[in-house]
């Protein structure tokens, strides 16, 4: 037991160095509600043109259903990659913290040459 918890200090110790930004301390979850919220706002918003150009036989009325519609398919599109973005930040950033340490645990355990030969 005594080995896994100097593995996981370690860890802890090793990340705070590589001095990773913390997402808890960020902006990173109101950029991924945002993103979310986009995504949902969107098809609502396409939703609403739907039935706002349905209802009325103006010309007008229905080509500015069609530009608000068409604003509701960017308004989906940006906000799944803002979305995807802060979403997969959070793995990656640990993934690549992951790979360093075990990385540096390998290392650990091979043994080097001094001759610079392998």
């Amino acid at each position: 037991m005594t080995s896994t918890e100097d593995r996981a200090d370690r860890f802890t110790r090793e990340l705070a160095e590589l001095k990773i930004p913390d997402p808890a301390a960020g902006r990173h979850d109101l950029w991924l509600r945002l993103g979310l919220t986009l995504m949902v706002a969107g098809p609502i918003l396409g939703v609403v043109s739907y039935f706002l150009s349905h209802n009325t036989s103006d010309a007008l009325v229905q080509r500015d259903a069609i530009v608000l519609a068409i604003v509701g398919v960017a308004v989906t599109v940006v906000g799944s990659a803002v979305f995807l973005r802060y979403s997969l930040t959070g793995f990656l950033r640990f993934w690549m913290a992951r790979q360093a340490f075990d990385l540096a645990v390998l290392a650990d355990g091979v043994p080097h040459r001094k001759d610079g030969s392998s």
